[in-house]
């Protein structure tokens, strides 16, 4: 069977649907290359890109993206929710099927050369590729953000993996990496108040004395707040867990949880767990006969999903 990697580059645009289109053009109609999903978000002013195939075709089609990512995006014109770093701001490689850990960290150090090499580019290897420990972790690579990476890359300890120490100056800096799969969720809390919000997200967090997975804060949108968060390890801290919690500590502020929402692609097992929690399933294989429609129904019914659908599901696809 072929060998399958998914990626994820985030791009700091997501108000501008041409300039978006012209991003993503390269990740279309290509051999052994499947695009997944597109989701920009004009409040973040991010757009989040999945894409899985064969993973030679893969890193050839994101690096064609990431160059035309680095001449269409100013950061010092850009404002938005989300923290940023780059016009391209991320690129993680997610091994799916008969690919190793040491494949996909070779993969990706091969695109970040390609990328520093082709667009002078500074790209700092993370998570499961990294150089150094401080390095593995996104959030440490990102403080300062584009309008302070300038100062930091002077630092010997932030020399950059790839390229000058030098930022690009209007796409930044990017980080490259293999890492796990990981969980990219929304919640939707009915206030406007984003310092009880924070204090929610701190709650459930690692670093706030929360659950080992979890990284989250608030980010404010149009007329309510989420809590926002990756769960970096499902099978350790469940996705229902997180759901749970923050319904727990909104009861704080008598804010009321209207929704949620998965960004990206989630595989079948996150689903299974969430339902076998719900349904009161001591051990999630007993969900192995539901089909995707099944679980999909289960999950968002109890999750308040919206936008999902089969397609947010990597079965579906491999």
């Amino acid at each position: 069977m072929n060998k399958i990697v998914e990626c994820v580059p985030n791009f700091s645009e997501g108000q501008d649907l041409e300039k978006i289109a012209r991003i993503v053009a390269p990740l279309k109609n290509k051999e052994h290359v499947k695009l997944v999903g597109v989701e920009p978000d004009a409040i973040y002013n991010r757009t989040v890109v999945t894409v899985i195939g064969e993973p030679e075709a893969v890193k050839q089609a994101i690096v064609q993206a990431i160059g035309i990512a680095t001449k269409e995006i100013d950061l010092n014109h850009h404002q938005g929710e989300h923290k940023r770093m780059g016009a391209t701001d991320v690129v993680p490689f997610i091994p799916i099927r008969n690919m190793s850990i040491e494949e996909t960290v070779v993969l990706s150090k091969e695109c970040a050369q390609l990328v520093s090499d082709l667009y002078d580019v500074p790209v700092f290897l993370y998570n499961q590729s990294a150089t150094s420990p401080e390095r593995e972790k996104l959030p440490n690579i990102r403080k300062g953000e584009f309008e302070g990476m300038a100062a930091k890359l002077k630092d010997p300890q932030w020399y950059p993996d790839y390229g000058k120490n030098e930022i690009h100056p209007t796409a930044g800096v990017v980080a490259i990496g293999c890492r796990p799969f990981l969980i990219a969720y929304n919640i939707d809390c009915q206030t406007m108040d984003k310092e009880a919000c924070a204090y929610i997200a701190k709650a459930i967090r690692l670093t706030g004395g929360g659950y080992q997975c979890i990284q989250a804060g608030p980010a404010v949108m149009a007329d309510f707040v989420q809590v926002t968060m990756n769960v970096t390890d499902f099978t350790r801290t469940s996705v229902y867990r997180a759901f749970e919690a923050v319904k727990m500590e909104a009861q704080r502020f008598d804010i009321k949880i209207t929704g949620s929402e998965f960004i990206g692609l989630v595989p079948r097992a996150c689903l299974e767990d969430i339902a076998a929690y719900y349904l009161k399933m001591r051990d999630s294989q007993q969900l192995a006969t539901y089909s995707l429609e099944e679980l999909s129904q289960v999950v968002s019914e109890n999750l308040l999903l919206r936008g999902f659908s089969l397609d947010k599901i990597i079965e579906y696809h491999v």
